[in-house]
């Protein structure tokens, strides 16, 4: 089939009419190239924009910029506990100090004549120097710059969280500790001298004497061990149940981490 157009039939070579005719087929093929082109440009970005990620996908549904935040709010408290622990055992240690000298005199412990109890330094020792220890400890495992001690960063954080889970635990222990010991002296009541001597005026009642400020005077000497022993065996109670309640929020805490946050403590082949 002749698809020549009618206008050009006949037209001799090189007549200014087949120039025009040559001249039109030209620019229709000029326009025929560019058209396709355009096109192929128009369907390549319509592509890519479509497999692009939009902005506020990243921005908002990106499910690692709430665990960056939630990361922040449980390292803020997590820090906070911790630093609450050392005025917490600064006090447990004076106070298991200021048992040792009733009535301000020194003299009785230098010749043993104490409530046995205030041997164990559940004070000093326990709640004291050795929750100084585990709250610097935890300190440092909260902080961000601490040693990786593998090569995915991930994976430091799963072994962070476990050893602070960990030295909660031991806070929990030392704490708890020194929680039993002073009960323990608070219903075993004071050392001191009765008119049968030296004993303990209170040991078979229970604890009972504790709400009978009557039968008190029957401690003569240290003067006011009564009370001197009941303050402060109640106060190492309350600031080892304090440290008891932190711990236990931290170990709950690092536990909420590893069961219900981005990460567990399964070791994957690999990660090491």
């Amino acid at each position: 089939m002749d698809l020549t157009p009618a206008s050009s039939v006949g037209a001799p070579a090189g007549s200014p009419g087949s120039a025009q005719r040559q001249a039109c087929e030209a620019a229709s093929w000029q326009l025929s190239i560019n058209h396709y082109f355009h096109t192929d440009r128009l369907q390549a970005a319509v592509l890519s924009e479509s497999w692009a990620p939009h902005e506020y996908e990243l921005k908002g549904s990106d499910p690692e910029s709430g665990s960056e935040q939630g990361n922040m709010g449980s390292w803020k408290c997590g820090s906070c506990l911790s630093s609450l622990l050392i005025p917490l055992a600064l006090w447990s240690i004076i106070v298991n100090i200021l048992l040792y000298f009733p009535n301000g005199q020194a003299s009785y412990a230098s010749s043993n004549k104490l409530t046995n109890y205030v041997w164990y330094f559940e004070g000093i020792c326990f709640s004291g120097i050795m929750m100084l220890i585990v709250a610097a400890i935890l300190l440092v495992l909260e902080n961000d710059n601490n040693y990786k001690c593998c090569q995915s960063e991930n994976c430091s954080k799963k072994y962070m969280t476990l050893l602070s889970m960990i030295f909660s635990a031991l806070g929990i222990a030392f704490s708890g500790y020194c929680l039993v010991i002073s009960a323990l002296g608070l219903l075993q009541g004071p050392y001191c001298r009765t008119l049968d001597g030296w004993e303990y005026a209170f040991e078979g009642t229970a604890g009972r004497f504790l709400t009978d400020s009557s039968v008190w005077i029957q401690c003569l000497e240290p003067a006011h061990v009564v009370e001197w022993n009941i303050i402060l065996f109640s106060i190492l109670i309350a600031l080892s149940g304090l440290q008891v309640i932190v711990c236990l929020i931290r170990v709950v805490i690092q536990l909420s981490k590893i069961l219900c946050g981005t990460y567990s403590v399964i070791i994957q082949p690999g990660i090491i």
